[in-house]
């Protein structure tokens, strides 16, 4: 495994980092505070080819590697972690499966639209009863005369309830199979007739990022529009989750970068009894233990994009990688607040922000307890 990285992605790190600092963050906070998803930021994201940038030119993508997109996702996330779920979710549970699945068909109808940043497209997994257990999918879909029709419900859907939200690929229930549930994903397109997406408030992380319930009351699309074979549902989303978790731990990271440097800069700055705080062991050692940990993080998840970018088996490191850039963020974000003291309780500074973020990185596209079952069961346990 080679530790330096090309020129491109040095590049793609700049670009990005330069993007986040100078256009994002000075709104992030105001974004945050009015719960406002930005859809100026969206567009820019997508000017910038950071949408579909592990998709095939020939859908419209940039036909980047997985770690330069590993890179932009952090990079984003250093700054907000609400535009860098806008990103991560798009295109890991968005672009992903229909990329990976689709029919020539439909990938060249749809994919060309989601790289430009003026369409979104979600992932409808998670229902009211079916979060980690998967299989407790209720939303079902059923075969009549050439159409499929769908009832049920989504939850904590990511891009799912935008202006521009082109549609949803939904996993659901087409049948039972030998006393099994059989699960498909079928790809719904906004406008269908009996599909409802309605924009969920009160959140307290990624206020800026756009969270959404779906409602199907006999939504009926083609059924040409099943995306992959039949009865294959569970293993796309399997797939599409072991893809997903690189860009959660990519956004844990970020998390963590962006705290520790906040936390770093402002020991610098802040004095008790007659020095910056930096001179006190307690915090050097703090801060030390912190950039240790990043480190980690980052080599654990840039080996699993190696591993995934050489065609080998990854699904065990992206686990990994996953838990534990999660756990860190958690471990830098709370460290950070410490050093900032009362004034890391404040909205004016970033930690906070950063604190409320990371919350989400334990819970989101497989649980903390579920990443440590998935791992378990790669090590033989």
């Amino acid at each position: 495994m080679d530790f330096n990285h090309t020129e491109e992605q040095n590049l793609i790190r700049e670009t990005v980092r330069e993007f986040a600092e100078k256009e994002i963050k000075p709104v992030a906070k105001e974004l945050d505070e009015k719960a406002e998803f930005s859809y100026e930021l969206t567009s820019r994201m997508g000017e910038l080819g950071l949408f579909g940038m592990n998709i095939s030119p020939d859908y419209g993508g940039q036909g980047m590697d997985t770690l330069s997109y590993i890179i932009a996702v952090e990079e984003i996330a250093r700054i907000d972690g609400s535009h860098a779920a806008t990103l991560a979710a798009h295109n890991s549970l968005g672009i992903g499966p229909i990329y990976y699945y689709g029919t020539e068909e439909q990938k060249k109808e749809i994919l060309p639209k989601l790289c430009t940043g003026q369409g979104l497209w979600a992932f409808g997994l998670t229902e009211p009863n079916a979060g980690s257990d998967s299989r407790g999918t209720k939303t079902s879909a059923e075969l009549k005369e050439g159409n499929w029709v769908i009832n049920g419900s989504k939850i904590f859907i990511t891009n799912g309830a935008t202006e521009i939200t082109l549609g949803a690929t939904v996993q659901a229930v087409t049948g039972v199979v030998d006393g099994k549930k059989e699960y498909s994903t079928i790809i719904v397109a906004q406008e269908t007739e009996g599909f409802k997406a309605i924009e969920m408030h009160g959140k307290m992380m990624w206020r800026a990022s756009n969270t959404a319930e779906l409602f199907f009351d006999n939504c009926t699309v083609p059924e040409e529009n099943l995306l992959g074979e039949r009865g294959h549902g569970s293993r796309i989303m399997l797939h599409t989750l072991d893809n997903g978790r690189l860009s959660i731990a990519a956004m844990g990271l970020g998390c963590a970068q962006g705290a520790y440097e906040a936390a770093l800069e402002y020991a610098k700055q802040r004095e008790q009894f007659g020095r910056p705080i930096t001179k006190f062991q307690a915090i050097s050692f703090k801060l030390a233990d912190m950039a240790t940990k990043i480190e980690l993080a980052r080599n654990l998840l840039y080996k699993a994009c190696w591993l995934k970018d050489n065609d080998k088996p990854f699904a065990k490191e992206a686990a990994m990688s996953k838990l534990y850039c999660s756990e860190i963020a958690k471990e830098v974000a709370d460290a950070a607040v410490q050093i900032h003291g009362g004034y890391g309780l404040m909205k004016e500074f970033d930690v906070e922000r950063f604190y409320r973020d990371q919350r989400l990185l334990q819970i989101g596209e497989g649980t903390s307890e579920i990443q440590r079952l998935v791992i378990s069961r790669y090590i033989g346990c």
